[in-house]
């Protein structure tokens, strides 16, 4: 199982409990799109703002290949682009990681 990390930014003037409001609606064909990618123990953390995320995967470039293709993410990053921006890594399409330091099963 891979553990991938990454952060997302919240805009300037971006409310975080709106953020934290859609998370806890989130569309049930969201989490079924992310099931499906191969996602699982998703979590995402606040620290002002500056949101850490934390997932795992069996296969990181199928997850990416996954989700970037469902439709069903095309519209819940739509719907959260007024919110959050990412530093996307050109090579992958994806958040840039962040290289793990340390694990402690």
């Amino acid at each position: 199982m891979q553990r991938i990390a990454f952060i997302i930014n919240l805009k300037p003037g971006a409310d975080p409990v709106e953020y934290k409001r859609r998370h806890d609606e989130i569309w049930p064909e969201m989490v079924a799109a992310l099931q499906n990618a191969g996602m699982t123990n998703y979590s995402i953390f606040r620290d002002d703002s500056k949101l850490f995320a934390y997932l795992e995967v069996a296969d990181f470039e199928q997850m990416v290949k996954t989700i970037s293709a469902d439709p069903t993410n095309a519209q819940w990053q739509e719907y959260m682009r007024d919110l959050i921006s990412t530093e996307a890594d050109p090579e992958t399409g994806f958040a840039r990681l962040l290289p793990e330091m340390f694990h402690l099963d």
